[in-house]
């Protein structure tokens, strides 16, 4: 008599895809939460390495109980920038900066880093409209390809003048890099051929960074203008 043919044979892959599978659940949910306070926890060490060392031993926490608190140059830092820029906003600080930057501006090296540093900070860290506020596509490197790039000003001075038409100028774009966003190449394109994004830059930052795999949801994506 022959006997049916059993079904015990793919249980244990079964067991293992699910075991796989809760796997894998759990590292998309730990990995995140893992390597967010890894970042967290080494920004907060390497600030401490730097601003910790500028503060006498009797001011600093462990002088007291005894124990290295991590966080604490950050927390330092933090204040010394707010009370610098509470100076600099008043008269006094003014006039200091001006001094300052009038000494500078007579040192030829240190003048130019100073102005190239400073027109930097300014630029990304300004509270007004001159900054990456709109993502968008462009052809890149030819025609029918589409790159994603961040809008950053009108083109102005011997740049502008280059556009074929006054009514079609020239815009700066930044185009980043998958995954370091942080490099990449400033083109300036007419305003003709660039295509406005509705999504905000942070959910076009994370869509360049993961290489095209993380896209806004419906919940997200902000609604067309």
């Amino acid at each position: 008599m022959t006997l049916p043919p059993t079904d015990q044979k793919p249980k244990p892959r079964r067991r293992f895809a699910a075991i796989r599978a809760s796997f894998l659940t759990g590292l998309v949910v730990i990995a995140p939460i893992g390597l967010t306070a890894w970042l967290i926890w080494t920004v907060a060490g390497w600030v401490d390495g730097w601003v910790l060392p500028l503060v006498p031993h009797e001011l600093r926490p462990e002088h007291y109980i005894g124990v290295n608190l991590r966080g604490i140059g950050v927390l330092i830092f933090l204040i010394f920038t707010l009370v610098v820029g509470w100076l600099a906003k008043g008269f006094f600080g003014r006039a200091l900066i001006r001094s300052g930057e009038a000494i500078v501006d007579r040192t030829p090296v240190v003048r130019s880093v100073y102005s190239g540093i400073k027109q930097i900070a300014e630029t990304v860290f300004s509270q007004g409209e001159e900054k990456f506020d709109r993502a968008c596509i462009i052809e890149y490197p030819r025609p029918g390809i589409k790159a994603m790039a961040f809008v950053s000003s009108t083109a102005k001075g011997e740049v502008a003048r280059l556009a074929d038409t006054p009514e079609d100028p020239l815009i700066s774009v930044f185009m980043p890099t998958t995954p370091n966003p942080t490099s990449g190449f400033l083109m300036f394109v007419p305003r003709s051929q660039i295509t406005y994004l509705d999504m905000s830059i942070e959910d076009a930052a994370k869509l360049i960074i993961s290489a095209g795999l993380v896209y806004p949801t419906e919940k997200d994506a902000p609604k067309p203008r």
